[in-house]
């Protein structure tokens, strides 16, 4: 049957970019490019390949800043169909990031919703799970593949000792890993037709309420001593000794 598979996609700062303020220690994001996150492509590539099989529809969904909108340009040089791009994106708050995308996807028609099972920014793995609560539909967690009969889907999980079968009816959310695929890097002629699909974007209506708030962003000092030991003894005793008084 034809699907509307609904994918999540993170748009990060280049991590490799990244670095901190030498004498204040914060961590400087201006000015670094943007980029898709990593599971992010693996989500997509996994949407893709179901429509490819069933028909459909896959639509791509971020919530970001403003400057995230072009990016949106890869995921339908990837297969995306169409694409919106929330905007008002502050705070890493997986509570207030999940009621944005899910006041957005109580308006649309879907059967499946995929996203990566984590970021590279925050590392929480919170996401899928508090949408899934949210939209009272089930959750299947790091997907290693994906199959669907009908109106059932059915996955193999990587649990934390072991591998096993999922199911579930649609509607669902799926969240996958690195391992689930291998992205596709997309042809001339649909990164060019690409760049003539329009991007949808839309200012987040839901505020951010959240209890937590973060007071700090400074990276952790480093402070290295360097000790040279023409015995190899006399350097074991060091270093066991400098062990002992770090796990005191």
């Amino acid at each position: 049957m034809p699907l509307n598979i609904i994918v999540l996609i993170k748009v990060i700062p280049d991590l490799e970019q990244i670095k901190a303020n030498a004498s204040t220690g914060e961590v400087q994001t201006d000015r670094i490019p943007l980029r898709l996150e990593t599971l992010s492509e693996n989500a997509i590539e996994a949407a893709v390949q179901l429509r490819e099989k069933h028909g459909g529809k896959v639509f791509g969904l971020i919530f970001g800043k403003q400057e995230s909108a072009p990016l949106m340009k890869k995921a339908y040089a990837m297969g995306v169909d169409e694409g919106t791009v929330l905007t008002g994106y502050g705070e890493n708050n997986p509570m207030h990031t999940a009621e944005v995308l899910c006041q957005k996807i109580r308006t649309m028609q879907f059967d499946l919703i995929i996203s990566g099972n984590q970021s590279a920014d925050t590392y929480t793995g919170l996401l899928p799970g508090i949408i899934s609560s949210k939209l009272n539909i089930n959750l299947l967690s790091n997907a290693l593949t994906l199959s669907i009969d009908q109106a059932t889907i059915t996955v193999r999980s990587s649990l934390d000792r072991k591998i096993q079968n999922l199911s579930s009816q649609l509607p669902a959310i799926v969240s996958v890993t690195q391992e689930t695929n291998q992205p596709r890097l997309p042809p001339v002629m649909q990164i060019m037709a690409a760049g003539r699909k329009q991007i949808v974007t839309e200012a987040a209506q839901v505020a951010d309420t959240a209890n937590v708030k973060r007071i700090s962003n400074k990276a952790p000092k480093s402070e290295r001593r360097k000790q040279l030991f023409e015995k190899t003894d006399e350097g074991i005793v060091a270093i066991v000794k400098a062990i002992k008084e770090e796990i005191r």
